[in-house]
């Protein structure tokens, strides 16, 4: 009976994120999960893609967790997720302070920007990564000083890559955005997140 029970629980799943927006979206689907905060160097290496520099960090995350877990404690599902701005060859991420938000927001502005998120769930017991990035395509409008100083005093996204919040008043700064998962802008991308659960053999409507 307790080997048949045992066979049946669920996973352990851990947020390899500080991120607050990831929570958030992570919690929609109702599964338990755990936050840990990975300790990474996040710069790009020379010559690095902005694409693959996102699948790298979010890779690197979910690695870092589970090289911090107890022995006995590696049956875990880790989620690493990470964001890139790309507009041509430059990767934009967070700007961490107003004078970094308001240069970002200036050369984006007018711009085709294509937001390139990274998801990783690494299966700790078995050593296997799960991955996909998922592209948003988004065009800014064309804003004046006057508006992004205005929007930047409401909505400070000095954490969020390309300056901007699209689930909030962010979205007042964009013309179009399409794309496939429309929670990957946000910053985790939920459908790909439930079929990357479901290769690891997890059901998310379920929880087993």
């Amino acid at each position: 009976m307790t080997s048949q029970m045992s066979a049946h629980a669920p996973r352990r799943l851990i947020l390899g994120s500080s991120s607050v927006y990831r929570r958030g979206l992570l919690e929609r689907l109702g599964l338990p999960f755990e936050v840990m905060s990975p300790d990474i160097d996040e710069s790009a290496h020379p010559g690095e893609h902005p694409a693959a520099l996102a699948r790298r960090l979010a890779r690197e995350k979910a690695r870092v967790i589970a090289a911090g877990l107890p022995p006995g404690q590696k049956d875990a599902l880790i989620i690493g997720s990470d964001q890139v701005a790309v507009l041509g060859d430059q990767a934009y991420g967070k700007p961490g302070n107003h004078a970094n938000a308001v240069a970002q927001l200036q050369v984006l502005s007018g711009q085709v920007v294509v937001f390139e998120t990274a998801l990783c769930l690494y299966d700790a017991a078995a050593d296997r990564f799960f991955e996909e990035l998922v592209s948003t395509e988004v065009e800014f409008r064309d804003l004046t000083l006057v508006e992004i100083e205005a929007y930047l005093g409401r909505e400070p996204a000095y954490d969020c890559a390309g300056s901007a919040k699209s689930e909030g008043l962010g979205i007042a700064l964009l013309e179009r955005l399409s794309g496939d998962d429309p929670t990957a802008l946000i910053g985790l991308p939920l459908i790909a997140l439930c079929r990357l659960l479901h290769q690891a053999g997890v059901n998310p409507l379920t929880g087993a």
